[in-house]
């Protein structure tokens, strides 16, 4: 008994609250008031301001450009500009567009104008910029210089001195063997060994 009345409780319940949502649902919607104060003053209107002067690399995507610090193909290199990159453009000066650039001098490098599409008018010719001063002066260290000093060791080779020449000393020449009062030398001879051998064998008969 007590079973049949609690399923009876329930199939109430349900039925009750199938019958109010069916009445909610065709009731009609209310209208909420809404309090709200319109502006008085006028809001403008945000439209997107133009975009203004810009330039797009071109040419081959293997060979970026170079960014330079100065309008110059000798001046310092701070960056490369990519193929199909953009960057903001204020003007040219020779063969060279200013641009955006973070990392060069305030911020704005040079690239070639050959080498760039300009975008939103055309580029105005801007004043010679001043020129780069060096920030490092290149010196001569001596004692590192005198290290590269290449000193010329001699050769260890027998060298040939070429001998003075030969002095060969002269003589008068004589036309034969003949003494002062023009006799001759052997002559002489005989005539003194003859004499002498004759005083000798005087000398040994005187004894005898």
């Amino acid at each position: 008994m007590n079973l049949n009345k609690k399923k009876f409780v329930r199939f109430l319940l349900v039925s009750a609250v199938l019958c109010g949502l069916l009445v909610l649902s065709t009731m009609p919607a209310w209208n909420r008031a809404v309090w709200a104060q319109f502006p008085t003053v006028s809001i403008p209107t945000v439209t997107s301001s133009p975009r203004g002067l810009y330039v797009r690399a071109i040419g081959d995507p293997e060979n970026p450009l170079n960014v330079r610090a100065y309008p110059t193909s000798t001046s310092t290199r701070v960056g490369v500009f990519l193929v199909g990159q953009e960057a903001k453009a204020y003007g040219y000066y020779g063969d060279y567009v200013m641009i955006d650039y973070a990392g060069a001098p305030d911020n704005r490098g040079w690239i070639v104008t050959n080498r760039v599409e300009v975008f939103g008018g055309s580029l105005p010719m801007l004043q010679p910029p001043p020129t780069e001063t060096p920030s490092i002066t290149m010196t001569i260290d001596p004692t590192l210089a005198a290290q590269f000093i290449i000193t010329a060791i001699p050769s260890r080779l027998p060298t040939f001195t070429e001998p003075p020449m030969l002095q060969i000393p002269t003589y008068p020449s004589e036309t034969g063997g003949t003494t002062t009062g023009g006799l001759p030398i052997g002559y002489v001879i005989v005539t003194l060994a003859g004499l002498g051998l004759f005083l000798t064998l005087i000398a040994i008969l005187r004894r005898g």
